[in-house]
């Protein structure tokens, strides 16, 4: 576990510095050591907003979208096609959206990009599906750092009833008759192989055949939204076996604990 915390803690800078980097990936080392995976719940977000461009942007080509109304704690997903070069990929779309943050508080962010996924249609154009969490009420709103185009922008307002809880890490696996069975962290075990299923001594080393595709369910958002991902067993690991969707982009820290629990290694920029 120790080797585990040491790699969390030198990944952070990469992101962002600062008191609040720090504080962002205390919440997540602790997670690690506990790495108790809880019933999935909505909850509050503490990440900081990532700083916009201070230069000036491109005069977009095209009008802004209408403003739309969103409660925190709910989701969307957010469609564009882009006319991008053919070397670019969705992961490099991804990078372009700039996330525009006003929070009502004067801090932090107001939503956060879950995964991505998309491909290029018969046209040409790059097809961007970008799923989204509302996180804390004032303005949010994405933009292309390349054409100043704003392709959504929403007021997020509070939700009726109390404020979300916190966020939890939780991760779900899918078996061969497709029934979901959530992981149990609480035992402490470092790699997915072997954690217990949650109520049984039985780990997934014992219920997932070397060879064998499954689909694992990843929750890490104040609204609760599932993040799903085909993965292989090899051996004593395991690999994707698709590189879509883009996992998590806004909140690398809870990532990179992903890819040490799967044993996917080095998380990628």
């Amino acid at each position: 576990m120790s080797k585990s915390r040491e790699r969390s803690k030198k990944a952070a800078p990469q992101r962002r510095g600062g008191l609040m980097g720090v504080l962002a990936l205390a919440i997540i080392v602790v997670g690690l050591v506990v790495w108790r995976f809880l019933p999935a719940a909505p909850g509050s977000a503490k990440e900081p907003s990532t700083p916009s461009s201070a230069s000036k942007p491109p005069t977009p080509s095209s009008p802004a979208p209408p403003l739309t109304t969103n409660q925190v704690a709910s989701s969307l997903m957010v469609t564009v096609e882009l006319d991008a070069d053919k070397n670019v990929g969705i992961r490099e779309a991804l990078k372009d959206m700039e996330r525009r943050y006003e929070p009502d508080s004067g801090s932090g962010r107001t939503f956060a990009v879950l995964d991505a996924y998309g491909e290029r249609n018969p046209a040409g154009k790059l097809h961007l599906s970008m799923h989204l969490s509302m996180e804390r009420p004032g303005l949010g709103s994405l933009v292309s750092r390349r054409t100043g185009e704003v392709h959504w922008r929403a007021r997020i307002v509070p939700r009726p009833g109390p404020p979300p809880g916190e966020k939890s890490l939780t991760i779900v696996m899918e078996d061969a008759q497709m029934k979901q069975t959530m992981l149990d962290g609480s035992k402490g075990a470092a790699h997915v192989l072997d954690v217990p299923l949650s109520g049984t001594n039985v780990t997934a080393r014992q219920v997932w055949p070397d060879g064998e595709e499954r689909e694992f369910i990843f929750t890490y958002s104040t609204c609760g939204c599932p993040v799903h991902a085909k993965v292989r067993r090899v051996g004593e690991t395991t690999m994707r076996t698709s590189d879509m969707p883009v996992m998590f982009p806004d909140d690398p820290e809870a990532l990179l604990l992903f890819h040490q629990i799967m044993g996917w290694g080095t998380v990628e920029r």
